[in-house]
Parts: structure tokens; sequence; C-alpha cells
């Protein structure tokens, strides 16, 4: 059971790693768009706050799927 709870956690990270890859990712598009005068700066900060917005709520969900399962694993 321990062994199981580990590899949950470790599968959690990498979860949470691709979606802060993902955030980067979205950013530097942000970035781009800045760049190429497409969006203004208010804009980029507005859209910045909503792309971390949706990822703290994402990191929240895997947070309490794997605290689920732990518990899960543990009672039975």
């Amino acid at each position: 059971r321990g062994e199981m709870k580990k590899i949950i956690r470790s599968m959690g990270e990498k979860c949470k790693v691709s979606i802060r890859n993902i955030r980067r990712d979205a950013n530097d598009e942000l970035k781009k768009l800045l760049k190429l005068k497409k969006i203004g700066e208010d804009d980029e900060k507005s859209f910045e706050k909503n792309v971390q917005n949706i990822t703290d709520k994402h990191i929240q969900i895997v947070d309490e799927k794997v605290s689920t399962k732990e518990k899960e694993i543990m009672t039975i």
C-alpha cells in the first residue's frame, strides 16, 4: 500500500508539471502576441491572470484526486 501511495503521488506530480508546462506555453504565446502588437499590455496581464486561475484550479483538482485515492488505498 505504501508503494502504491508513492506511485500515486508521483503520477499526481507529473500531472501538475504538465499543467505548469501548458501554462508556460500559454504565457509565451501571450508574449508573442504582445510583441506583434496584436494585444495590449493590459490584455496580456488580464489573460495571464486568467491562465493562472485556470492553472490553480486544475492543480487543486489533481491534489484532491491524489488525496482521495491515497485515502481509498489505505482503507481497502
